[in-house]
């Protein structure tokens, strides 16, 4: 009889805990389905509600800042890369053209290349038939609207790199002053009361230096990409001189 009861109670013991260990991975697959939403949300999605949730006011502009800066970051790296030329092999092919044929081929082949490199070569030997002064001098006044004409939009840029940040401060003083009109307004200090307003604020603040972090990356590289065709500027002028020096020697 003992061990009948001894038996029936280990059986209920073990029924117990499987009950108990069935309710608790139950509960557990539970919660995993319920936060499997929450995890399935993509950086887009997340993106797009924090946008939302801070306010389409300063948020708004400072995305028109982005989309803006970007327009404008596109547009001079695909004109600097249509302007860079490989100078070593042009001037190559005018000083052959040069010796050649004369003035007029070594221009022709300038005609046929792109890009400012080309386009100040092409300055100097139209002034071959002058004074060597005066061809220097025609090759650094076009060096100098060539260099205009890369560098042109580039202010916007940093311009949209100092607006977006001041922006998304402005949104957070805006957003901190709203809370504390709250606060003055109820007359106590509530977490909840103020959340939203300091949520805004700091969000404004976050997308503002994104967007600077964004466009401070394009501008470093049309900066550096203008420098070098400059630089190639300034070596294929001197290099010019040099043969129209030797063509009239």
């Amino acid at each position: 009889m003992k061990r009948l009861f001894s038996t029936l109670a280990v059986a209920g013991l073990f029924v117990a805990g499987t009950n108990t260990v069935s309710a608790n991975v139950t509960s557990a697959m539970v919660a995993v389905q319920d936060a499997a939403p929450e995890a399935s949300k993509g950086f887009t999605q997340v993106l797009k509600e924090m946008f939302i949730q801070g306010g389409a006011g300063f948020m708004g502009i400072v995305l028109l800042c982005l989309i803006l800066g970007l327009a404008v970051a596109i547009e001079r790296i695909i004109y600097l890369n249509m302007a860079t030329t490989n100078t070593s092999k042009l001037k190559q092919q005018v000083e052959d053209a040069l010796a050649s044929g004369g003035v007029e081929a070594a221009k022709e082949v300038c005609r046929n290349t792109k890009g400012p490199v080309a386009s100040i070569y092409y300055q100097g030997l139209d002034r071959a038939g002058e004074s060597v002064e005066s061809a220097e001098k025609s090759v650094v006044a076009y060096g100098g609207v060539q260099m205009g004409q890369l560098e042109k939009n580039v202010s916007w840029l940093s311009l949209f790199i100092a607006i977006a940040p001041m922006l998304g401060f402005m949104g957070t003083v805006i957003g901190m002053i709203q809370a504390f009109q709250k606060i003055s307004a109820v007359g106590n200090l509530s977490a909840s009361l103020i959340a939203g307003d300091i949520q805004v604020a700091l969000l404004t603040t976050v997308f503002g230096l994104i967007t600077a972090i964004i466009l401070q990356i394009f501008y470093n590289y049309i900066i550096a990409k203008i420098d070098s065709i400059v630089n190639d500027m300034e070596d294929s002028s001197i290099s010019l001189i040099d043969m129209l020096v030797d063509h009239k020697k």
